[in-house]
């Protein structure tokens, strides 16, 4: 029997990366240069158009000077970590 993870809270995602931009008074073109990334790509993503790749992420926790947990932790709200065997 195969069970399905729960859904990724992806709304809380793209909020975190908000308020860390917001946070340090960056502006889209701020964090675009200091991340590599298109202004576009972050607008999407914070907009909720697109969820960007694993490597996305990891730039902008780069850029952020932020670790991945605190960007992608908030993925699992209201979810129970697996029990451990």
């Amino acid at each position: 029997m195969t069970i399905d993870p729960p859904a990724p809270d992806l709304q809380a995602l793209r909020l975190t990366l908000s308020r860390l931009r917001a946070s340090r008074g960056w502006t889209y073109d701020q964090l675009a240069e200091r991340s590599g990334l298109s202004r576009r790509t972050l607008i999407e993503i914070e907009q909720g158009r697109t969820i960007g790749t694993l490597a996305t992420w990891h730039a902008l926790a780069h850029a952020l000077d932020a670790p991945m947990s605190e960007l992608l932790g908030f993925l699992c709200n209201g979810h129970e970590p697996p029990a451990g065997d």
